[in-house]
């Protein structure tokens, strides 16, 4: 194992450690001096390293005591500020805006992580990513594709996205057993995030998606009568994953407006 350090299966680390993977990822973030950058989960720094060489100071979020002891004993305060806990409870808003969130994240917990990143939304300018490969294709999926889902349509309805490249299980000690891939998360204006109600919104998404091989009409009569899918042109035999985000947006709003 690099450095002496043992991948513990329970943060779910792998690290990463081909130098030109390393490179790649560096050009696509492309740090700059005056930028806020966090880095979730540095690990043995494959990231911070160069991060650090580009832009001077860093803030991280680790939840690994050994590593956190590292960090420390290889970095000055002022180079690198240092966030011992969850990621997933970490509060952003503690830390000055417009952030430019990187990292390396933890495969078993990505989904609540991209969550919870969502949450604090307004308080970044974009986030670059390495997760599973196939997470980044549902989060980047096309309405009417298998890939597509409730991540899609709740990270879409959000962030413009982009799948920027793969990075294969040789590039990692230890080698994951999955392909890996890079993802760029850009948050939109809040102008165009423009849902009456947002928990509505997600309510619904979630329940079309909890049982996909039934209709519209099954999953969301708690909501939505045959005169209400009539109403927006929705077929009610249709299945959530033929709805595109703006679709969702519209029901939600539907149903607001109409006080259920």
């Amino acid at each position: 194992m690099p450095q002496g350090h043992t991948a513990r299966k329970r943060f779910g680390q792998n690290f990463l450690s081909d130098p030109n993977i390393i490179r790649k990822i560096i050009t696509a973030i492309a740090p700059d001096p005056a930028q806020h950058i966090v880095e979730i989960g540095p690990g043995l720094g494959a990231l911070t390293v160069p991060l650090l060489a580009a832009c001077g100071h860093l803030d991280v979020v680790e939840i690994d005591r050994d590593l956190i002891a590292r960090l420390k004993e290889t970095y000055a305060p002022e180079q690198v500020t240092i966030h011992e806990g969850d990621a997933l409870k970490f509060d952003f808003a503690r830390l000055p805006a417009p952030l430019r969130v990187v990292g390396n994240l933890p495969y078993n917990i990505s989904t609540p992580l991209l969550f919870h990143f969502a949450s604090f939304a307004e308080r970044v300018r974009d986030m670059t990513f390495m997760l599973q490969k196939e997470v980044v294709q549902r989060m980047v999926a096309e309405p009417d594709s298998e890939e597509y889902g409730r991540l899609s349509v709740m990270l879409q309805y959000r962030f413009n996205m982009a799948h920027l490249f793969d990075v294969p299980p040789g590039a990692f000690r230890p080698a994951p057993k999955v392909t890996s891939a890079i993802v760029y998360l850009q948050p939109k204006p809040m102008s165009e995030c423009c849902c009456r109600d947002e928990a509505l919104f997600g309510r619904i998404v979630t329940a079309a998606f909890g049982q996909r091989r039934k209709t519209l009409r099954n999953t969301l009569r708690e909501w939505m009568t045959d005169a209400d899918f009539e109403a927006l042109a929705i077929s009610p035999q249709a299945r959530g994953e033929t709805l595109s985000v703006q679709d969702y947006v519209r029901m939600a709003d539907h149903i607001s407006q109409r006080g259920v």
